[in-house]
């Protein structure tokens, strides 16, 4: 049995991404959550595996999944998993392979340990608080990049929209990825130099990666430039501005 929670972590995504990878282009049965939000019987098969383990292993610590009924007894635990079975669920249905599984322990409100792992490409991101990011073992370093134009930045094609700046919108090269959590790591990995997300975001969309790329040197603040807290009761974030260090003050400065 893992004796650490990033070992714990690690060891369930692997277990995840095999179960996962069953119902992988082999015509899932598929849902919609409304709002053509899918979700896939892996999804379900997923989360049951990943709440008997972790809990098995951790059973004082709350749970807070996209695929499991909120239960408020999280908020009296002073540690909880926060999880995204198959985050980029869309892209795994399609047959993709950038789709993740998501996995945070989160203490008072704070990430001290996260996984994002890409079972087809065997992408295993981690991070503990204070003890820095890696990627397959290795460490890795965010951008250091300090212009806001010409960067290049992970975001949905919405962000383009006249309404979420001040001025014209910034000169930067957008790219996207349809996992968040995936987004967050590429940043801490330096292959981008930022991400945004302007929407109201789901916890467990963002915690492990939130953890993944601050550890590597980047900033991550909701789009006000607020530090997020995690484990909330409305279980969201007023979106998310990540990006190299230097800046970050400056994309806060154009954002309306």
């Amino acid at each position: 049995m893992p004796v650490s929670d990033i070992e714990l972590l690690e060891a369930s995504a692997r277990e995840a991404g095999e179960i996962a990878r069953s119902f992988w282009r082999e015509d899932p049965q598929v849902w919609d959550k409304g709002g053509d939000d899918p979700v896939s019987e892996a999804d379900f098969a997923v989360d049951s595996h990943l709440n008997a383990t972790l809990l098995r292993a951790r059973p004082d610590y709350g749970w807070v999944s996209e695929e499991t009924e909120d239960d408020p007894a999280r908020m009296d635990a002073s540690k909880v998993f926060i999880v995204d079975p198959i985050d980029g669920t869309r892209s795994f249905v399609a047959g993709e392979k950038h789709w993740a599984h998501s996995l945070a322990v989160v203490e008072n409100g704070v990430v001290t340990a996260a996984c994002v792992y890409l079972p087809v490409t065997d992408r295993m991101f981690t991070a503990t608080l204070g003890s820095g990011a890696k990627l397959n073992g290795e460490t890795m370093v965010a951008s250091h990049r300090d212009a806001f134009e010409g960067a290049t930045i992970l975001t949905p094609r919405v962000t383009l929209q006249d309404r979420f700046w001040k001025g014209p919108v910034p000169g930067f090269a957008r790219h996207f990825r349809p996992s968040l959590a995936y987004r967050l790591a590429l940043v801490g990995q330096g292959r981008f130099d930022g991400m945004l997300t302007l929407r109201a975001t789901w916890e467990w969309d963002i915690a492990a990666g939130t953890l993944i790329a601050t550890e590597a040197g980047a900033r991550v603040t909701d789009r006000a430039g607020r530090d997020i807290q995690f484990n909330t009761p409305s279980r969201k974030s007023a979106g998310v501005v990540a990006t190299a260090l230097p800046m970050h003050g400056e994309v806060l400065q154009a954002l309306a």
